[in-house]
């Protein structure tokens, strides 16, 4: 079976967007899976002149190791490099141990390149698929990333999302002055490249459902202010100007409108913005503070912030009906809700003994897990797949970025070789 992927959108964010290299994340894992399955991505043979830009299986086994369910065999372990699936020795991967054999063939396109790779299943003797991804002249990560996501699928029955993004904010100092930066990259860290450059901080990214905007707060004007951007062709809008707060966009499943946070009427309430209409929609009534609100995945309700209890909890508002019902009770602080793509978990920043950590809560049973054990954790982002989460943490005195997978047996994370990193917000699809 053969299969070709599209990397179409990518190929026009990377025509429009500049490439900081001194910019980019470092992935350093820090605890796997217990039982990880074993996979040889075998070097891809490379039928063209010269030698290839990035090492594509090299990519490919980064991939998959950085998800904590699979362990690539290392290269110098391998007792032979077949190209095709009919070259595999099934006894010599056996004794290594090995369950699955990944086998490729890099060739010369116009304009790119063409990879045909396979899947060997060990045991089964037998091949699983074959399949190909094309890409442009500059896509030999794109085209990795997808078929890391086409392999850790077969195998593990989850959807892979190594061929996402993040965008982030970095600080770093220009001239003893703060500069701020808006900055994509590839979610593991790769090609970090600049959006946007601000004298003045900038919080709160957050991705439109289609993958070509972000929404995030500036206070270029000296005050906070609703921007939203368009990735590809860097067109952006001001969205709102009003006194006092104006905070915590966030774009609806639909993508046809935002949540936020404003205090233009006194109190921090959650507002919902129509962006056809430009009209806002006050949704909350309360003295206490409500801020931070998130869209739970069928767009019917929000979850958010609020001290209304007289501390920081998570509560989830119903819009047809206004009614508003408390989620969080185990803690004295639970902030930054977030939802996975199933409804079915609540990820917040979570507070317990004095320690701000990541956890999750179990939405129809109220069970608690805590994922994180270092300090001061923050800004937790969810992948598109449910499987893992982004987040802001700190390593001494410098922010840094770090990955966990929903059940906490998958550790990563990825310092910045400048400045400080934080806020980091997980793209979606870009089907």
């Amino acid at each position: 079976m053969k299969k070709t992927v599209s990397l179409m959108f990518a190929a026009l964010l990377g025509c429009v967007l500049a490439v900081s290299a001194h910019a980019q994340l470092v992935v350093e894992i820090d605890d796997g899976n217990d039982n990880p399955t074993p996979v040889a991505v075998v070097p891809f043979e490379w039928s063209g002149s010269g030698v290839l830009a990035e090492d594509v299986s090299a990519i490919i086994s980064a991939d998959l190791r950085r998800s904590g369910l699979i362990a690539p065999v290392p290269r110098d372990d391998m007792l032979s490099f077949p190209k095709t699936p009919e070259q595999v020795s099934f006894r010599d991967w056996r004794m290594l141990g090995t369950e699955y054999v990944v086998t490729g063939r890099m060739q010369p396109q116009a304009n790119g390149y063409l990879l045909s790779f396979d899947l060997v299943n060990i045991f089964g003797q037998r091949k699983m698929f074959t399949k190909q991804v094309t890409g442009g002249a500059n896509q030999l990560r794109d085209i990795a990333h997808r078929a890391a996501d086409e392999i850790f699928e077969a195998i593990t029955g989850i959807r892979g999302a190594f061929g996402t993004q993040m965008v982030y904010v970095q600080e770093t100092r220009r001239g003893g002055q703060p500069s701020y930066a808006l900055m994509l990259s590839d979610i593991d860290g790769a090609r970090a490249r600049q959006i946007r450059r601000f004298s003045a901080p900038v919080m709160s990214p957050s991705w439109s459902p289609n993958g070509q905007e972000v929404a995030y707060v500036s206070f270029e004007t000296g005050r906070p202010a609703i921007f939203r951007e368009n990735l590809r062709t860097g067109a952006r809008q001001q969205l709102t100007n009003f006194k006092g707060l104006n905070s915590s966009p966030t774009f609806s499943p639909d993508g046809s409108k935002l949540a936020m946070v404003l205090s233009k009427d006194g109190n921090p309430e959650i507002y919902v913005l129509d962006l056809n209409t430009g009209r806002f929609t006050r949704m909350t009534r309360h003295f206490s503070i409500d801020t931070e609100p998130n869209w739970m995945p069928d767009g019917k309700s929000l979850v958010f912030t609020s001290d209304r209890g007289g501390k920081p909890q998570i509560y989830q508002l119903t819009l047809a009906t206004g009614q508003v019902d408390r989620l969080t009770f185990d803690g004295d602080y639970n902030a930054r809700p977030r939802v996975s793509p199933d409804g079915k978990t609540l990820v917040m920043v979570h507070r317990s003994r004095g320690v701000f950590t990541i956890a999750t809560m179990d939405i129809v049973s109220g069970r608690m897990r805590v994922l994180t054990e270092t300090r001061l954790d923050e800004s937790p982002s969810i992948a598109p797949n449910g499987a893992m989460l982004m987040y802001a943490t700190k390593r001494g005195n410098k922010g840094i970025l770090a990955a966990v997978s929903l059940d906490a047996g998958v550790k990563y994370s990825l310092p910045s070789q400048q400045g400080n990193v934080r806020e980091p917000a997980w793209s979606p699809y870009f089907d």
